[in-house]
C-alpha cells in the first residue's frame, strides 16, 4: 500500500524508457532507406545513416539512462505514450528530410513525416520523380509503419508490455468502436494483426511486380496501397503506369484495406461465411457497388468519357481510394462534375470500416447514427416505443450510442475549427475546407487536384502545423489527442 501511495500522477521515466525502445526502431527502419540507397548507389546513404545514428543514440539514452521507480503504466500513461510517440516518431522521421534536402523547412519536413507515419499521403515535396531510392523508400515506410500503428508494432514485439498499460495504449491507438481482442492477450492480437498486415502487403507486393513495375515499384505501391496511405514514387502516381493491371490489383487491396483486420483473420481462419454476415462489411462492399453504379450513370449520360476505362475501372478505383482514405487519384478525375466530387467528399468523411488501415469517421459510426435517428423520428410518432439500436443482431448499450454520437459531433467540431483556423491564417473558406477534411480524414486529397485551391505547398508555416496538428488528430480519432487537453486528465 506504501508503493502505491508512493506513485506518481504520471510516471515520466517510464514512459521515457518505452519511448526510448521506441526510437530504437525507428532507427532500425530508417536503417533500410540507408541500404537500398548504397545499393542504388544513390547519395542520400550518407544523410540516412546519419539519421539512423542520431535516432539511434538518442534511443539508447532514453533506455539506458533513465532507471523508473515503478514499471507499473496504466491508463494516463497509455494515452499519454500513444498521443506523443506519434509526434516524437514524425519529429526524427524528419532529420531525413532535413539532411537530404537543403531548402527544405522545419514546417515542411515535420509536415511530411506526420502525413506519412498517419497515413494520410499528403505532401509539400515537388518532383517526386527526381528523389532518390532512400528517400522514396522511407516515405513508403513511415506509412507503412503508421497503417496497423506503432504502438500496436511495440505491443507485437515488446510483450512485457502486455501487462504495463496495452490494453489501454491498444484502445488508444486501434481504430474502431469497440476493440475486440481475436486472441487472449493484446500482444497476441497485435501478432496477429501484424503478421496478417505483412502478408497481405506481400502479397500486393508480389502481385504488383508481375505487371509492369518493377521490384522496387512494387515494393513502395504496396506499402502506400496496403496502409492505405497513398504515397507514390512518381509525381503522376499511378498514372505513371497507364496500366488497367495495375489499378486492379491496387483496387483489390486498398479495399481489404479498408476492411475489418479482424474480419479478415477470420476469413483466412476457415469462417468466411462469419466474416460476410458482418453487416458493416456487406454495407461497405455494397455502397461500393451503388457509387459505382451512380458514377457510371452520372459519366455515361452526363459528363462524357474519351475510353472505355474512364467509364469502367478509374470510376471503383476512384470510389475505393476515397473511401479508405487511400487519396490515389485518377487522371482528369476532377473533371466529372461537381455530384461526383461532393460524392468523394462525403465518401471521404465517412471512410472505411473500424478496426481497418482507412481514415475517416468511419463506416460503423455513420450506421449507428443512421439507426439512432430513425428509433428517434419513429419516437416522435409512438413516444411509448422502446427501442434500441441493433448492429449485426446485437443490442447495442446506450453508452457505446453515446460515445459514437458524441465522437461524430466533435469530429465535425475539429473539422470546424480547424477551417477557422486556416481562415485567421489567411487562407479561403473552399481551400481550407477541403485540405481540412483531407488531412482530418487521413486522405491526403490537395485542394488542387479538386481544382478548390492550390495543393499543400501553398500554406504557410503555422498553416502546415495546424494540418499536421489535425492529421494526428484524425488518425488517433480525437479522444486520444483531446483527453490531454483536459483539466481532469492531469488531477488525480
Amino acid at each position: 500500500m506504501k508503493r502505491i501511495a508512493e506513485r506518481p500522477l504520471v510516471n515520466y521515466p517510464m514512459l521515457i524508457k518505452t519511448m526510448g525502445w521506441l526510437v530504437l526502431i525507428e532507427s532500425a527502419f530508417m536503417a533500410l532507406p540507408a541500404i537500398v540507397a548504397l545499393v542504388y548507389g544513390d547519395a542520400d546513404w550518407l544523410g540516412f545513416s546519419i539519421s539512423a545514428g542520431v535516432t539511434f543514440i538518442c534511443g539508447l539514452l532514453m533506455t539506458r539512462c533513465i532507471r523508473p521507480k515503478f514499471s507499473f503504466m496504466g491508463r494516463r500513461e497509455g494515452f499519454l505514450l500513444t498521443a506523443s510517440v506519434w509526434v516524437v516518431f514524425s519529429l526524427f522521421g524528419m532529420i531525413p528530410f532535413l539532411v537530404n534536402f537543403e531548402n527544405i523547412s522545419v514546417a515542411d519536413a515535420f509536415f511530411e513525416s506526420m502525413s506519412g507515419f498517419t497515413t494520410t499521403g499528403a505532401t509539400v515535396l515537388e518532383g517526386g520523380t527526381s528523389m532518390d531510392h532512400g528517400m522514396h523508400l522511407w516515405r513508403a515506410l513511415t506509412q507503412w509503419i503508421g497503417g496497423m500503428g506503432i504502438i500496436l508494432f511495440t505491443l507485437a514485439v515488446i510483450p512485457m508490455l502486455n501487462s504495463s498499460g496495452g490494453m489501454q495504449m491498444f484502445n488508444a491507438e486501434v481504430t474502431g468502436v469497440t476493440h475486440d481482442k481475436v486472441r487472449p492477450r493484446i500482444s497476441q492480437t497485435a501478432k496477429m494483426l501484424w503478421t496478417t498486415y505483412i502478408t497481405l502487403t506481400g502479397l500486393a507486393f508480389v502481385c504488383l511486380w508481375l505487371g509492369p513495375m518493377n521490384w522496387f515499384d512494387s515494393l513502395c505501391h504496396a506499402f502506400g496501397t496496403m496502409s492505405t496511405g497513398g504515397y507514390s514514387n512518381y509525381t503522376s502516381g499511378i498514372n505513371a503506369f497507364d496500366s488497367v493491371y495495375v489499378m486492379v490489383i491496387i483496387t483489390i487491396f486498398m479495399y481489404l484495406g479498408g476492411v475489418n483486420f479482424g474480419l479478415i483473420i477470420r476469413a483466412v481462419s476457415g469462417q468466411p461465411r462469419m466474416a460476410w454476415r458482418n453487416e458493416i462489411l456487406r454495407i461497405f462492399t455494397w455502397g461500393i457497388l451503388i457509387t459505382y453504379c451512380v458514377f457510371f450513370i452520372d459519366i455515361a449520360f452526363t459528363t462524357g468519357f474519351d475510353d472505355w476505362k474512364t467509364l469502367t475501372i478509374k470510376p471503383l478505383f476512384q470510389i475505393v481510394s476515397m473511401c479508405t482514405s487511400t487519396g490515389y487519384t485518377v487522371n482528369g478525375f476532377a473533371q466529372w462534375g461537381t455530384f461526383i466530387l461532393g460524392v468523394m467528399f462525403v465518401l471521404m468523411f465517412v471512410g472505411g470500416c473500424a478496426g481497418s488501415t482507412s481514415g475517416g469517421a468511419k463506416l460503423d459510426r455513420i450506421l449507428f447514427l443512421v439507426k439512432y435517428c430513425r428509433i428517434e423520428i419513429r419516437r416522435c410518432i409512438h413516444p411509448n416505443t422502446i427501442t434500441a439500436v441493433k448492429l449485426n443482431g446485437r443490442v447495442q448499450p446506450y453508452g457505446l450510442v453515446s460515445k459514437v454520437i458524441a465522437f461524430l459531433c466533435l469530429y465535425v467540431m475539429v473539422i470546424v475549427v480547424g477551417v477557422l483556423l486556416l481562415m485567421i491564417l489567411g487562407e479561403d473558406i473552399g481551400h481550407s475546407l477541403v485540405s481540412v477534411l483531407s488531412c482530418v480524414s487521413n486522405s491526403g486529397i490537395s485542394a488542387g487536384d479538386t481544382f478548390y485551391g492550390n495543393d499543400f505547398t501553398a500554406f504557410s508555416a503555422p498553416a502546415k502545423c495546424v494540418l499536421s496538428a489535425l492529421m494526428l488528430t484524425g488518425r488517433l480519432e480525437l479522444y486520444t489527442i483531446l483527453i490531454l487537453l483536459t483539466p481532469a486528465f492531469w488531477h488525480r
